[in-house]
């Protein structure tokens, strides 16, 4: 059996938390550590947080004063940096999760089996749900090759070479550029279906939407990997406005030569990575059109 920790940041989940948790307390793989970091709640987070961990031995929690406002990235990653602190190495993988989700009960297991089967997966993790009236659908915000930030399982080797998570817009996306670059797998697992709560971006200040096009600079994507992606994302998005927003952040972040998250190499790295697989999904629907 692998060793595994969880560390759930969470500001004011009163509504989400307590099934977050429960979940987590019904897998049929049990979690070595738990941390949740509370950062600057003002409702019941806490009182709920500290009825789980008096339950429950392998849970712990501590509580942290950020900033108020929730812009995407930095907020969740240093208090995410707070829970890491706590905890030693004794882990063979290990999970950021957020606050408002319901796992399947073997979600843990099957983790476990993918890092287990082969040696060369560096992260794995399911598909986020969310719930339309009365049915819980596929939020479809990315492709199907990547795992979302809500729900991300790393090995331990492969979060220590990434350098862990950067506390910045875009973290979830530089650490699988990070694993491609490191040759390490990432998988999806179709199976795994995770109920999401609260929908993405639904607390983010008005400024994040900037945010995302400042994100895609620091990832070294350069102008026309940015435009396609932007595009991309206001569409999924159903806001083709947000193009314009991420445009401009983009060339706000270059005008004032903010630094990335990569270092040159890796950015070489992910430019070639980034054109390889956008012509190969155009190829792909091409070739699907003439059928």
């Amino acid at each position: 059996m692998m060793n595994y920790y969880i560390i759930i940041p969470a500001h004011n989940e009163e509504a989400f938390i307590g099934l977050t948790l429960e979940s987590i307390a019904k897998q049929t793989h049990l979690p070595k550590k738990v941390v949740i970091v509370n950062d600057n709640s003002t409702d019941n987070t806490e009182t709920i947080i500290q009825k789980f961990a008096n339950q429950h031995p392998w849970a712990s929690w501590i509580t942290i004063s950020s900033v108020a406002t929730h812009l995407p990235g930095s907020k969740v990653i240093q208090a995410f940096q707070k829970g890491l602190a706590l905890l030693d190495n004794e882990y063979d993988f290990i999970v950021k999760a957020d606050a408002d989700l319901i796992f399947p009960t073997n979600y843990f297991e099957t983790i476990q089996t993918h890092f287990q089967t082969d040696k060369r997966i560096g992260m794995a993790g399911g598909f986020a749900y969310i719930e339309k009236k009365g049915e819980w659908i596929l939020e479809n915000l990315t492709d199907k090759d990547h795992i979302r930030g809500a729900f991300k399982a790393y090995r331990k080797e492969t979060f220590k070479q990434i350098g862990e998570l950067k506390p910045a817009m875009g973290w979830d996306t530089v650490d699988e550029l990070l694993c491609k670059f490191y040759d390490w797998r990432v998988v999806t697992d179709a199976t795994l279906k995770v109920k999401h709560l609260k929908p993405t971006g639904v607390n983010y200040n008005k400024n994040a939407r900037f945010k995302q096009g400042e994100a895609f600079y620091s990832l070294g994507y350069g102008f026309w990997i940015t435009a396609i992606a932007s595009a991309k994302l206001a569409i999924l998005k159903r806001k083709p406005l947000l193009f314009f927003d991420y445009m401009r952040g983009f060339w706000k972040a270059k005008m004032a030569k903010k630094p990335l998250l990569v270092t040159h190499e890796q950015a070489e790295f992910i430019k070639k990575y980034r054109w390889k697989t956008m012509k190969e999904k155009l190829f792909k629907g091409l070739k699907r059109g003439k059928c």
